[in-house]
C-alpha cells in the first residue's frame, strides 16, 4: 500500500485522477463549493489538491470520491475484490478442522494474520517531525474548512479520533466531526451509539480526564478504517493492516499515552474532561443533505499538535448526495457483505445501499428464500446487525435479482402485492435523522419482494384522477415503477387515502412531495423521500396503495419533530464568486453549481425551519 498520503497523491496524479489548483483559495466556502461541483460530476469527478490556501498547508479533497479512487485507496482493482478476499479468509477460518493435518494447514494463515496486527515503534514518527506545544499548538495553523453558510464554524471532517477503553485499554478509532471553537478547543461529536461515547461514559463514571488523540492523513486505508462499522472492541488499525497487507506502525503521542500511525500528516493531541458541562455544537451541513442542528457535546482541549514537514491536510465535504461518502459506502458494502452472509445471514446473496439513501436510509438485498417467514427473519436480523440497526427502509428481492439493476427492481415493485409485502418495525435511528419526533428512534419498513410473480398490475397513466386544489401530479413513473408522484405545499392538508382509492387500479405507490421539488429527478426524489419520512407517521396502506408523505414537516405538528432542518446549499454569493474565478482555477470546462438546483428546497435562510 502507501507509505504516506503524499505517495497516494502521486499515484492519483499518475492515474489521471487528480487536479492540482495552484491559484490561492480560501478554506471558507470556496474549497467546498469547488469540491461539491467536482463530486457531483459524472463518476465522482476528480480529486482536488489545493496547493495554496489561506494557511501554511495544502488541502486534498474528494480523494476517495469515485469507485476507481476508493479501490486505489484500498489497493484493489474493483470493490468486489475485497469481498472475494474476505470470503476466502472466513471460509478458511470457519471450515471444520477434523485432523492434525488440517489444523497444521492453518499455520500459514495464522502467520499472515499476525502480520496485520499494528506494531508499536520506540522512536518518534514521521508525523512528529514538527512538534508544537503550549501557545504554539494552535488549530489556527490548519486550513480547516467551513463548507456551508449555516455551519456553526469550521469543522475537521476526516479526523481519526483515537480513544482508549478506561477499563480494558482497548483502542477505538472513530470518525467524529470536530467543530473549531478557538485555537485550543473543539467540539467532539460522538453520537450516543458510538464507541467514543461509551468510552467517555466510562471516564465520567471513573471521574478521570479522558485522553484523546486525533490523527489526520497518512495512508488512506487508515481514514477508511476509521469510517468502517467495526464491532466494538475490535481495533480499526487491524482492519487497516488487513487492507494494506502489512501492519500499521504506531508511535506514542507527545502529551498522552495513545499511539497513532507513524506516517499520518497531523496529530492533534488533547483530552476531554467529563466533569465539564457539555457545550453547544453545530449547526453542520451533514451527509444526509440537511443540516444537523445544534446539540450538546463534550469539549476537546488541545495539548499538542505535531505534523510532517510536507504535511497535506485531507478533508471531505458532505451534503446533498452524491458526495465522497457514497463511494466510501461502496467499499463498506463489499467488506461487510462477506461476514453478513457467511456468519450472520447466510440467506443473503448481495446487498447495496444506494447513494440516495445516504448510507443508512435505504438498503436493497437479494436473498434465498426457502420457507415462510424467512424474509421477516432476515429483516429482523439486519435491523439488529451493527450499524444496519440505523437502516430505515429495506427491500428484499429474490436471489437471482441484480440489486443494482433498475429494470429488475422496477419489475418487482410493479408486480408486487403491497399489502402482503409490507413488513413494519421500530428501532434505532442514526441521531442525524431529522424525520422522527424522537431522536434516535423511529419506524422502519421493509418490502418483501422475494415471492413476486407477474400479474396484471402493469401500471397505467392515471390522467383520470381528480386532485384537490393546490395538488399537481407527474405520471411518468407509473408505467415503470407503478408510482404516482404528487406535489403540494407542505402545509396543505391532502387526503392521500382518497386519492389512492382512485389510483389503486393503476399504481402500487403514491408519493407526495413539496411543490418546490416538482421538477426534480428520480434520484433526488428518492433521497428526499427517504430523508423526510418516518414510516410510522408518514407511510400508510390505502387499499392496494402504499402512500408516502415525503414533504418537509411543519415542526411540532401532529407528531412531527419539534425542529426541522433546511437542505444544505451554498449561498448565491459563494456560487457567483466561484463562477467569476473559474478561469483562474485552470481546471477545465465550466461546471455549474449543484446548489443552484437545491436552493429551490430552502425553507428559510437559516439552518432550520
Amino acid at each position: 500500500m502507501y507509505r504516506n498520503l503524499q505517495e497516494f497523491i502521486a499515484k492519483l496524479e499518475s492515474a489521471g485522477e487528480l487536479i492540482r489548483i495552484g491559484t490561492p483559495v480560501s478554506s471558507i466556502y470556496e474549497i467546498a463549493e469547488l469540491t461539491d461541483r467536482q463530486a457531483k460530476s459524472a463518476g465522482g469527478g476528480k480529486a482536488l489538491l489545493f496547493e495554496h490556501t489561506d494557511k501554511p498547508f495544502p488541502v486534498l479533497t474528494n480523494m476517495m470520491g469515485s469507485e476507481r479512487r476508493i479501490s486505489m485507496a484500498l489497493g484493489i482493482e474493483k470493490p468486489e475484490d475485497i469481498t472475494t478476499r474476505i470470503e476466502a479468509l472466513l471460509k478458511q477460518v470457519t471450515t471444520p478442522k477434523d485432523s492434525l493435518s488440517d489444523q497444521l494447514k492453518m499455520l500459514p494463515l495464522l502467520g499472515e494474520v499476525a502480520r496485520w496486527f499494528p506494531k508499536k515503534l520506540k522512536r518518534r514518527g514521521e508525523c512528529q517531525q514538527v512538534v508544537l506545544t503550549g501557545d504554539d499548538a494552535s488549530l489556527d495553523i490548519l486550513p480547516i474548512l467551513k463548507s456551508w453558510p449555516c455551519d456553526g464554524g469550521r469543522f475537521v471532517t476526516l479526523p481519526m479520533v483515537n480513544t482508549l477503553d478506561p477499563k480494558t485499554g482497548i483502542r477505538n478509532v472513530g470518525m467524529y466531526r470536530m467543530q473549531i471553537f478557538d485555537g485550543k478547543t473543539t467540539g467532539m461529536h460522538w453520537h450516543r451509539h458510538k464507541t467514543g461515547a461509551r468510552h467517555f461514559d466510562g471516564y465520567k463514571a471513573a471521574g478521570k480526564r479522558m485522553p484523546v488523540s486525533v490523527a489526520i492523513g497518512g495512508d488512506p486505508a487508515y481514514t477508511y478504517a476509521a469510517t468502517a462499522p467495526m464491532p466494538d472492541n475490535m481495533d480499526e488499525y487491524l482492519l487497516a493492516g488487513f487492507l494494506r497487507k502489512k501492519p500499521v506502525k504506531l508511535v506514542k503521542c507527545i502529551t498522552n499515552d495513545i499511539y497513532v500511525p507513524d506516517d499520518c500528516d497531523f496529530v492533534i493531541e488533547g483530552y476531554v474532561d467529563p466533569t465539564e458541562p457539555l457545550v453547544v455544537e453545530g449547526d453542520f451541513g451533514d451527509h444526509t443533505g440537511f443540516y444537523s442542528l445544534k446539540d450538546l457535546y463534550p469539549r476537546f482541549h488541545v495539548t499538542a499538535i505535531t505534523h510532517r514537514k510536507d504535511a497535506v491536510y485531507p478533508a471531505t465535504i458532505v451534503g446533498v448526495p452524491p458526495q465522497e461518502d457514497a463511494y466510501i459506502s461502496i467499499a463498506t458494502e463489499r467488506i461487510f457483505l462477506a461476514p453478513i452472509r457467511l456468519v450472520m445471514q447466510p440467506e443473503i446473496v448481495d446487498m447495496t445501499m444506494p447513494a440516495a439513501g445516504t448510507s443508512h436510509n435505504i438498503a436493497i438485498i437479494s436473498m434465498n428464500s426457502r420457507y415462510q417467514g424467512q424474509a421477516t427473519k432476515v429483516t429482523q436480523g439486519m435491523w439488529s446487525a451493527g450499524q444496519m440497526m440505523f437502516n430505515k427502509y429495506l427491500v428484499l428481492t429474490p436471489a437471482t435479482t441484480d440489486v443494482r439493476n433498475s429494470e429488475q427492481l422496477a419489475a418487482l415493485l410493479r408486480n408486487c402485492d403491497v399489502q402482503s409485502a409490507v413488513i413494519r418495525g421500530e428501532g434505532i435511528y442514526d441521531v442525524l435523522d431529522h424525520a422522527t419526533a424522537t431522536t434516535g428512534y423511529g419506524g422502519k419498513l421493509a418490502l418483501n419482494l422475494t415471492e413476486v410473480t407477474e400479474n396484471s398490475r402493469k401500471g397505467a397513466v392515471s390522467a383520470h384522477i381528480a386532485l384537490p386544489e393546490g395538488v399537481t401530479m407527474r405520471t411518468e413513473f407509473v408505467e415503470k415503477w407503478s408510482t404516482l408522484l404528487l406535489f403540494a405545499d407542505n402545509r396543505l392538508q391532502v387526503d392521500l387515502a382518497a386519492i389512492a382509492c382512485q389510483a389503486g387500479v393503476d399504481c402500487n405507490f403514491i408519493a407526495l412531495f413539496d411543490s418546490r421539488a416538482a421538477e426534480f429527478d428520480a434520484n433526488d426524489l428518492l433521497w428526499i423521500a427517504a430523508a423526510n419520512t418516518d414510516p410510522n407517521r408518514d407511510i400508510a396502506l390505502a387499499g392496494n396503495c402504499l402512500t408516502i408523505d415525503a414533504r418537509a414537516k411543519v415542526p411540532g405538528d401532529a407528531g412531527n419533530p419539534v425542529r426541522f432542518p433546511n437542505v444544505v446549499t451554498s449561498s448565491e454569493e459563494v456560487i457567483e464568486a466561484v463562477d467569476s474565478r473559474w478561469a483562474e482555477y485552470g481546471i477545465g470546462e465550466f461546471i455549474d453549481s449543484p446548489s443552484r438546483k437545491y436552493r429551490k428546497l430552502l425553507l428559510t435562510d437559516k439552518a432550520e425551519w
